[in-house]
């Protein structure tokens, strides 16, 4: 009888870990996913402390909403609102990356909304949503309406460990917003508090550069070429992201992506408060946020549209064009009057 061999084919388990180790999907410096399933995000922007706060009159504390899922929140307090007796607007904001990166931890956007709850006077509550591929879409609009639920339970509850925020800001002036993907959820998440039987209301919705798409190519989608080498958000990142993102199987026309796939008769029969919509001149998107926005309008929605002449995708965390700084206090200067008016 001949002998049975113990010993491992080696060639065979090399075989089968290049095999694991192949690279299926990937954005340089931001996300890379294998063949079998393991998902790397390169720390290409560093996550800080909410005790950063540069000085700028504005508190900073981490939260968890529910730790069974790991879904937690960055909420920025002015301190002026400590001093008056004014109750601010809320604004929940949804970061933006494509719906797989990003952090309401990471540095740039701690920054922005720094200078946004100062300037603009408002209590802001940053989501650190679940992230794609590993929870595709519609998890991230999940994380957001059970934000909103949680913050409505934590404003009904007198004795909640939450009041240190929320006896500073008046929670019948809520505002979602968001850029890129984060823009994404804001409007997905409005939409389903539109459309439920809840007596939660929103104010209004500020959407800064909507990260959409669909199969046919827009103008500055096809001219994508013609971007600036700093641009944030080129056609095969937006293409990834997608791909990562949507549910398995689905293409660029599925509503989560395209809510303009059935025209306006769906958007017609939407439930929605005053938008704001937030348009960068040089973003692959300019056209499609543009042709969002008059649908919107078409449909019967108030919807207020800004452009920001000179820079691109996601200019005000980025700082990576020369006006950078001064469309970021246009944009913030922008935003203040919104949450003042509605």
């Amino acid at each position: 009888m001949a002998a049975i061999s113990l010993r491992h084919n080696t060639q065979v388990n090399n075989n089968a870990q290049l095999q694991r180790d192949v690279i299926t999907e990937e954005i340089e410096g931001l996300i890379r996913v294998r063949r079998d399933g393991r998902v790397e995000r390169p720390q290409i922007v560093p996550n800080v402390s909410p005790a950063v706060t540069s000085e700028r009159g504005v508190t900073a504390r981490d939260i968890m909403i529910h730790k069974e899922t790991h879904l937690w929140a960055r909420i920025y307090v002015p301190l002026q609102s400590y001093q008056c007796n004014n109750k601010l607007p809320l604004l929940v904001y949804f970061h933006g990356g494509g719906f797989c990166v990003g952090s309401a931890a990471w540095s740039c956007y701690h920054e922005f909304l720094i200078n946004l709850a100062a300037k603009a006077n408002c209590v802001i509550v940053s989501i650190d949503y679940k992230l794609a591929p590993e929870n595709r879409l519609p998890a991230a609009y999940d994380d957001g309406t059970s934000v909103l639920n949680w913050v409505k339970r934590e404003a009904l509850n007198p004795s909640s460990v939450q009041n240190w925020w929320l006896s500073h800001c008046n929670i019948n002036s809520m505002f979602l917003g968001g850029d890129s993907a984060g823009a994404n959820i804001a409007f997905n998440v409005a939409t389903r508090i539109g459309s439920s039987s809840t007596n939660m209301s929103l104010k209004g919705v500020i959407l800064i550069q909507p990260f959409f798409g669909g199969e046919e190519r827009t103008m500055s989608e096809k001219n994508s070429h013609h971007q600036p080498p700093n641009s944030a958000l080129t056609l095969p990142v937006s293409d990834t992201y997608w791909r990562l993102a949507l549910p398995l199987g689905s293409s660029r026309d599925h509503p989560y992506c395209n809510p303009l796939a059935n025209g306006t008769t769906r958007l017609r029969e939407l439930r929605l408060p005053s938008i704001m919509v937030c348009v960068s001149e040089l973003d692959i998107l300019r056209d499609r946020n543009l042709e969002f926005s008059t649908t919107l309008a078409r449909a019967g929605k108030r919807v207020e549209t800004v452009m920001y002449k000179g820079v691109g995708h996601a200019f005000q965390v980025l700082h990576n064009y020369q006006l950078s700084h001064s469309r970021t206090q246009e944009m913030i200067s922008h935003i203040r009057a919104f949450l003042i008016n509605q």
